[in-house]
């Protein structure tokens, strides 16, 4: 008999306008009498003096965090501070990352402030940090809350939400790689993180898309990526929400003079990869055409060379995963789709 899992998920979940102005009063009603708020730069100068006078009663310790620390640093961190209740961290995926790490090391409950959607970083039980000059998903802190203020989200730049959008769509791509897998005997699906990832992405597709910036797509964004985050917990890998789409944009990292947002290149990877798997893919192109995506990233000037590249390296990134660039009748079908597809023809140089 299979012994039943113990899930650790977030307590806090506030997804709404404006409700960075409470946060004192959910650190009260979770007890916490202290915390420390770690920011980047961009949010130490916009938000920090405003979020430290709306507290009265929990005392409350702001630092600005570098965005090049690499795990060495951050250990150093972690014990050179105070112990406090509660780890805070508000920014981008960076900052976020630093403040799961850190929580992390110091066995202490974190809460997530992301002010873009840009990925589910926020939500998951890992982070991806610099380990001897590599990028490597390390560990992390499963957040104990997170705080999603929409009136700062709608704020970011518009590429910000767009790859946001990327990497919830490569859920489609990634859960058919992971049933792949299982039926290769590689990797047995969780039915519940499946569940939990499908509904996600499938939640957002039904959302009105003529404004990228409306608060309802925004909350749906949010509120997918985050599932898309729990969902990692519970099947204890990143295989809901990362499959063959993922191998491309980390084989990008690896080769391109010129990397985009990580969310921009799964979205990338992730339309060439549901008409490989000939998956939805009506569905990734209507998604990509309603939001703009394929607008932007007309305007980036992607070497198409790159991508073949990235598409043939793909299997060396994990090769313990099984997916559909694991095999070669596959990458050779990716290829000629990056050849033949009219909308890759705009995009690419």
């Amino acid at each position: 008999m299979i012994n039943q899992m113990t899930v650790p998920i977030p307590s806090i979940l506030k997804i709404n306008n404006d409700v960075i102005l409470n946060l004192e009063e959910l650190l009260l009603k979770h007890r916490f009498s202290n915390a420390i708020i770690l920011f980047d730069e961009f949010t130490y100068e916009t938000f920090e003096k405003g979020i430290v006078g709306s507290f009265h009663s929990v005392p409350v310790v702001t630092k600005l965090l570098s965005q090049e620390l690499d795990i060495q640093d951050l250990v150093v961190k972690s014990f050179e501070m105070d112990r406090y209740d509660v780890v805070i961290a508000m920014g981008g995926g960076a900052v976020i990352d630093y403040g799961k790490y850190i929580a992390f090391s110091r066995r202490s409950p974190f809460i997530s402030i992301p002010t873009s959607a840009s990925n589910d970083g926020f939500a998951s039980s890992n982070c991806s940090i610099y380990v001897n000059g590599k990028k490597t998903t390390v560990p992390a802190r499963v957040p104990y809350g997170i705080i999603a203020d929409l009136s700062i989200i709608e704020q970011a730049p518009k590429k910000f939400i767009l790859a946001g959008i990327g990497d919830l769509m490569s859920n489609i791509t990634a859960l058919y790689d992971w049933e792949f897998e299982e039926s290769h005997h590689v990797d047995n699906v969780n039915p519940f993180a499946l569940m939990l990832s499908k509904k996600g992405v499938n939640s957002f597709i039904r959302t009105p898309m003529e404004n990228i910036r409306n608060p309802i797509l925004l909350k749906e964004l949010v509120s997918s990526l985050t599932m898309s985050g729990i969902a990692t917990i519970i099947s204890g890998n990143s295989a809901p929400i990362s499959g063959s789409e993922h191998l491309i944009s980390h084989a990008l990292d690896k080769i391109s003079m010129n990397p985009q947002m990580h969310g921009i290149q799964v979205g990338i990877a992730t339309y060439i990869m549901a008409n490989v798997q000939n998956h939805r893919k009506e569905r990734m192109y209507k998604v990509f055409d309603r939001t703009g995506f394929f607008d932007y990233v007309k305007g980036l000037e992607l070497n198409k060379d790159e991508y073949i590249e990235a598409i043939k390296l793909a299997p060396t990134i994990k090769p313990n995963r099984f997916t559909y660039l694991h095999l070669e009748k596959y990458r050779e079908k990716a290829l000629e789709f990056l050849d033949t597809d009219p909308i890759l023809q705009d995009i690419f140089t």
